[in-house]
């Protein structure tokens, strides 16, 4: 047997990947795991907000280029486990209307071809693989579940939960927000003695340093390797390209750099795509042939087209009370998400971040105030509030990822996509603050209120190989398979058509298990497709942190 040879080839180890791999390698076939990163090394850096977000030390050092031609540094992470290495682990599912078509102030996104019912089973699944916190039947705006999270809550600091009983006064419905942290919490929410997780202010945008936040490394690729020796992790190994065989109708395998810099080839009889939305299109375009002369799986020129992100904002309420919180990321709202008598279109989804101290609200401050001595964002981080507002943006032709002349990547994004929703949502949501008792807006908008994200923000990136029944409008059939070619699959967020208004995460999380039982049955699974979760389970349990 040719050693270089695989029943199937994975690229890319974040959610998306790190998952299908995980559930193709329960048939005992031979699985390769493709990573250009290496293991995020455990440095007290982790947690240090200077590093993370004055200088950026665990971004990738790449430079991709904007509408205009600019260049700018992306938001993207090259490590074992990929961006959920920085991600802050909320983890929600999309609301039964996001895969109907939704009509918005500008626009529409599309329906999905298949139902919040068709992913029902594989939400759970997903929920249960990456250690979800939560409670079912909270948020009365989400869909029904036919299973409760396998933990609770993690519960409000008395702060937040005072800001919780404020916002109920008000009418609204603010819930529990679902987390994947490995968390025992006693009767007060406080971590017990054997809790890997320890309740700290580091889960949002930092690398977990003791493994207790369910990164796909802790959470699936670590206890995966340790189940199933049939499954192979090669990290600082870079796809360049994938190679079709002669008649064009099949994905050969791939041309990769190894660690040494030396070239090589693997092949497999299936190969998984999952580089995220941006580079998997990237590779996708890199990889054209006289058979394929737009790109692979680009017969109908939709790859690359589509590329959603969200419309985000972080938002800083400042208090006249002190906020002691510590672990602050614990609650959320669904409120505006649906078109109802607030507007009559929908607005989007509001959730806390983590707390901020003075270096990550100077390394967000707007240009000219990072300079600025530390103490005066300190002193807003003592009484700060910290929200993230999102809105869906639209899948546009035009907001698209292409390649330059010299290869390089440009990131177009199509300005006002949808933006409305977004400004309607801040304005909306600071008028409630305000009747909580927060402090004039103008008060601190002078210092920092609120940053928009530009073209570097790609945590939530989407929509660039859209799945569909229509060859000639999506690039992957409904299994995820590219129409124009029989063994390529993708399973990062390209696939999605719209993106709603919630993290994509736990639905990339779903489908992959979803297309991961189809991969399986299409090469021999050895046993249930129910097994995907629970094996893996079984031997996260066996290794705790």
């Amino acid at each position: 047997m040719d050693g270089n040879h695989y029943d199937v080839l994975v690229v890319g180890s974040g959610p998306g990947g790190a998952t299908a791999a995980a559930r193709v390698a329960e048939t005992g076939k031979r699985v390769l795991l493709l990573e250009r990163g290496d293991f995020l090394p455990r440095e007290r850096d982790n947690w240090d907000s200077r590093s993370v977000f004055g200088s950026g030390k665990y971004t990738a050092g790449e430079t991709f280029y904007d509408l205009d031609d600019r260049p700018f540094q992306p938001e993207l992470h090259y490590f074992v486990g990929g961006n959920s290495k920085v991600y802050g682990a909320a983890l929600l599912r999309l609301l039964p209307g996001d895969f109907g078509e939704v009509r918005h102030s500008n626009g529409k996104a599309p329906a999905w071809p298949l139902t919040y019912d068709d992913m029902e089973p594989y939400y759970v699944r997903a929920e249960h693989l990456f250690w979800v916190h939560g409670r079912h039947g909270e948020d009365p705006f989400a869909g029904p579940s036919s299973c409760d999270y396998g933990y609770p809550p993690v519960q409000h600091e008395p702060r937040i939960q005072q800001l919780a009983d404020g916002l109920e006064k008000l009418g609204l419905h603010p819930f529990h927000l679902p987390l994947g942290v490995q968390l025992s919490q006693d009767e007060r929410g406080q971590p017990t003695l054997d809790s890997p997780c320890i309740r700290c202010d580091r889960i949002d945008g930092f690398p977990c340093l003791v493994g207790a936040k369910a990164d796909a490394e802790h959470a699936v690729i670590r206890p995966a390797l340790a189940a199933h020796p049939n499954l192979t992790l090669l990290t600082r190994t870079t796809v360049e390209r994938l190679i079709t065989d002669v008649g064009g109708r099949r994905v050969a395998g791939v041309s990769v750099t190894l660690p040494d810099g030396s070239p090589d080839v693997f092949t497999a009889d299936v190969i998984v795509l999952s580089a995220g939305a941006i580079l998997s299109a990237a590779l996708l375009l890199k990889s054209a042939t006289d058979s394929h002369p737009r790109g692979l799986a680009n017969s109908s020129d939709m790859v690359g087209r589509n590329y959603m992100r969200h419309n985000n904002l972080a938002l800083i309420a400042f208090s006249r009370e002190p906020n002691p919180t510590v672990f602050q990321k614990t609650l959320s709202l669904n409120d505006f998400y649906c078109a109802g008598e607030h507007w009559d279109f929908p607005m989007g989804n509001i959730q806390m971040l983590g707390k901020s101290d003075d270096w990550q609200i100077k390394g967000a401050a707007p240009h000219g105030l990072g300079a600025a001595p530390s103490a005066p964002f300190g002193e807003v981080a003592k009484r700060s509030l910290d929200f993230w507002l999102s809105s869906e943006d639209l899948p546009l032709a035009g907001s698209r990822v292409t390649l330059r002349r010299d290869g390089a990547i440009r990131l177009a994004l199509q300005p006002g996509n949808n933006t409305e929703a977004l400004t309607r949502l801040r304005v909306t949501f600071e008028e409630k603050l305000k009747q909580l008792g927060m402090v004039e807006m103008a008060f601190v908008r002078s210092l920092y209120l609120h940053k928009a994200f530009d073209a570097a923000a790609t945590a939530h990136q989407a929509g660039t190989a859209r799945f569909g029944t229509d060859p000639a409008t999506s690039v992957l059939d409904v299994d995820c398979r590219a129409h124009d070619l029989e063994n390529l699959y993708v399973v990062d967020g390209s696939f999605m058509p719209s993106v709603g208004a919630v993290n994509p995460t736990l639905t990339i999380i779903a489908n992959a298990l979803r297309v991961g039982d189809h991969i399986a049955g299409r090469i021999g699974a050895a046993g249930p497709a129910a097994r995907s979760a629970t094996a893996v389970q079984a031997a996260q349990h066996g290794r705790r942190p």
